[in-house]
Formats: C-alpha cells, sequence, structure tokens
C-alpha cells in the first residue's frame, strides 16, 4: 500500500491509540486494577464517541483497526496457552470445560429465542460468557457480523456479570468450603474474563489461583473450534447464491490462533518473551476494541431494551450453577 493509501488511516488509528494508552493508564488506578484493559479500551472509547463525538476523518482507521489488529491479537493469544497446560486439567477437569463452553453457548442462544432477543446479539452473549468475554464477542462477530450495536451491548453485559462473579465467587468459596483445586477449577469455568478469573481465583489462595489461570485458558482454546462451529451453522442471507450460502465464512486467523499454541508447546519460546508477547497481545487487542467504542452510539444499544440484559444474567446464573454442580460431582476435586 503507498503512502497516500495509508496516511486516511492515521486519524482513526491515532485516535483508537490514544484511546488504549488512556485505558491502560486507567489500570494502575488500584480501584481499576482487576479490569481488564480491554473493557478499559470500550469503554473509555464509547465515552469518547458519546460525549465529544468521533470526526469523520477518523472513520477509515477505526474501521481497520476493526480487522487486522483483532485478528493478530488473536493469532498471538494462542501463545499463551500449552499442550501441557491443558492436559493438567484432566480428563474429568476438561469435561467440564466442554461442558461450560458448548452448554452454555447453546442454553443461551435457545434462551435468547424465547426471550426474544435479535439472534446475533444472543450469539455473541452467549459466546462472550461461554469462552473469555471480550476476546470471545469480537472474534465470534467475524462471522456472526453484527452492525446494529451488538458487539458494545455483549461487551457490556458479559462485563457486567463478570464483575459480579468476579466478587461473588470469593464469597461463595466460604459457604462451600471447596478445596483449592475444585475452586479454582470452578472459577476458570465459569468467569468471563482472563483477568477476573484471576482476581476471584487468587482470592482463594495461589493453587486455586494457578489451577484457575490453567483452566480459564484451556477454556480460551476453545475459542477456535467455537468460532469455525459459529461460522458453519450460520445461513447467509436470502438472495444470496447458492455457492455462497453453502460457504460458510471461515476466520482463518483462528488457525494462526491453534499454530500459535502449537508454538509455545514446543518449548522453543523462550521464557524471557512471554510477558512481553503477552503485554503486546493485550495492547493489540485494546487497540481493536478502543475502534468498537469510538464507533458506538448509545441511543442505538439502548434501543435493544433490557431482553439482552436479562439473557446475559440467565447464561452467567447457568454456568455458575451448572459447573458447580458438575465439580461437586467430580468429588470437589480438578481430576
Amino acid at each position: 500500500m503507498t503512502d497516500g493509501g495509508r496516511l486516511p488511516l492515521l486519524p482513526g488509528v491515532a485516535l483508537a491509540a490514544a484511546v488504549t494508552a488512556v485505558a491502560f493508564a486507567l489500570r494502575q488506578l488500584p480501584v481499576l486494577a482487576a479490569v481488564s484493559p480491554l473493557m478499559l479500551a470500550i469503554l473509555v472509547g464509547m465515552l469518547v464517541r458519546n460525549l465529544l463525538g468521533t470526526p469523520a476523518r477518523a472513520a477509515a482507521g477505526l474501521a481497520a483497526c476493526l480487522r487486522r489488529p483483532l485478528r493478530l491479537g488473536i493469532v498471538l493469544l494462542g501463545l499463551q496457552l500449552t499442550l501441557v497446560q491443558v492436559l493438567s486439567v484432566r480428563a474429568s477437569g476438561l469435561a467440564i470445560l466442554l461442558f461450560a463452553v458448548g452448554g452454555t453457548y447453546l442454553f443461551t442462544v435457545a434462551a435468547g429465542r424465547l426471550l426474544g432477543v435479535d439472534a446475533g446479539l444472543a450469539k455473541l452473549i452467549g459466546a462472550g460468557t461461554a469462552i473469555c468475554g471480550a476476546s470471545a464477542i469480537v472474534a465470534a462477530n467475524t462471522v456472526v457480523r453484527d452492525r446494529d450495536g451488538g458487539v458494545p451491548y455483549a461487551l457490556a453485559v458479559v462485563t457486567l456479570y463478570g464483575t459480579i462473579a468476579m466478587f461473588s465467587y470469593p464469597l461463595a468459596l466460604a459457604a462451600l468450603g471447596l478445596p483449592a483445586h475444585a475452586y479454582g477449577l470452578w472459577v476458570g469455568a465459569s468467569v468471563h474474563e482472563v483477568a477476573q478469573v484471576v482476581a476471584a481465583g487468587f482470592a482463594g489462595g495461589q493453587d486455586a489461583g494457578h489451577f484457575g489461570t490453567i483452566a480459564k485458558l484451556t477454556r480460551v482454546l476453545m475459542l477456535a473450534p467455537m468460532v469455525l462451529l459459529i461460522g458453519a451453522g450460520l445461513r447467509r442471507p436470502a438472495g444470496a447464491g447458492a455457492r455462497d450460502a453453502a460457504r460458510p465464512p471461515v476466520p482463518w486467523f483462528v488457525f494462526g490462533f491453534l499454530a500459535m499454541v502449537a508454538v509455545a508447546s514446543t518449548g522453543l519460546l523462550p521464557a524471557p518473551a512471554r510477558a512481553p508477547l503477552a503485554l503486546a497481545t493485550q495492547v493489540i487487542l485494546a487497540i481493536a476494541l478502543a475502534a468498537v467504542g469510538l464507533e458506538t452510539d448509545l441511543r442505538r444499544i439502548a434501543a435493544r431494551g433490557w431482553r439482552p440484559l436479562l439473557l446475559g444474567g440467565l447464561a452467567t446464573a447457568f454456568i455458575a450453577t451448572s459447573t458447580l454442580v458438575l465439580v461437586l460431582l467430580a468429588g470437589g476435586r480438578g481430576a
């Protein structure tokens, strides 16, 4: 691409980068330390859009930020997980995680249909609740392609209930008396964002925190097949040609995600490189989500009504209670 082709992108890219910088700065505040920078990026972006507005010349750059940075960030997310970590969860733990992802997504889509929630929005809420919050929502939207404000609404709903869960699980631990690994598995199998899992998990001790993080990252691994399955289950709009109707959208970046898991599993990735790569992944994804926020009109979100909010609550209650029952049936162990 020539310089003349890149220059129109600069205002939007610069604006998204500035919002991302503010989000990371806000995370240094003690009260916001447990909040994902991805969430802060979209919230700051929404505030800028709805209080100050975004200049028209930023549109092209913001649209670009919603594509390549998002896909690159999700690919790099694969470097945070190895197959050895997945195997440490063991068979019963993996079965619980598989149920958490598949069962929660199917429950949310079905409940959304009963509540009259737009099918695309229900899929986004289901993906965010079932897998990993913000990353899953924006990844799922590459195949759902909701253009009516569904992404920010789903992000807001999943963030709200994930935050409630983050504070509620440590309180529930005292009443349930779960062993460290069982509590960690429950947290990792059901709390939405990685940052929220870390906060809730380590509230139960070091062992619970470490095991909860591993369980959560194993859930993140399921992002790739979930997005492929969502895409395969979609129907093309009426009027599409027969060839297009038979060919679901293929999010190729998920194969890059799986390739990075394979790279991380080889042990060839130097330990000193892992933290910088994890930070780079967060920054890249935050830029994409900042662009989402900067293109979000709250009036369009409000038009969605209360039903999606109720759906998010039902989905959260389902994943929390069902995984807890399964952990208890497994004997209170992560194996």
